[in-house]
């Protein structure tokens, strides 16, 4: 995760909270290291790129992370995303715009990260199941996990500027 904002970025609207990779490094570089081997298994079983920032963005959406959503949602741009899935994705189980298999996976999120609403529902375990095989499943998992991870140090602490990020 590059964390470096651009020469060219607007004055801070939020101030920094916490430099956590100073005052914590270790944690900090082994959310890092998380973070590659969740992506060492998403290139391990081929899981499409497009759909691992989806999983991304949708993730960053609902913990609030704005550095996250900006970061994942230019990603996604950059590797042939389209604008509408992007403008859509908070609302995805209401459009035409996602294979069953997407919507999979984006429900399945969903319950991850809002595990403490109604933990992970058996429907959504289910329905993503019935998509993506055991290792693709468990490689989706490492990846919520992993964006839920930098989310939370995101939103706690402010220290990334939304905006800042260039892929």
């Amino acid at each position: 995760m590059t964390t470096t904002p651009t020469p060219a970025s607007p004055a801070r609207s939020v101030p920094v909270r916490l430099d956590f990779e100073s005052h914590a490094g270790a944690f900090y570089r082994a959310v890092s290291h998380l973070d590659h081997a969740a992506t060492k298994e998403l290139d391990r079983v081929g899981l499409d790129p497009r759909l691992r920032e989806l999983v991304r963005v949708r993730a960053s959406q609902l913990n609030g992370c704005a550095y996250c959503v900006d970061m994942h949602t230019k990603d996604a741009r950059a590797i042939g995303e389209t604008e509408q899935r992007l403008y859509a994705l908070s609302v995805w189980a209401e459009t035409p715009f996602f294979t069953e298999r997407e919507g999979a996976a984006l429900a399945f999120t969903e319950a991850v990260t809002l595990m403490a609403v109604d933990h992970v529902p058996t429907a959504a375990y289910d329905a993503v199941a019935a998509q993506f095989s055991p290792d693709e499943v468990a490689a989706l998992i490492a990846l919520i996990v992993a964006i839920n991870a930098w989310n939370t140090l995101g939103v706690t602490t402010q220290a990334w500027e939304p905006g800042s990020y260039q892929p």
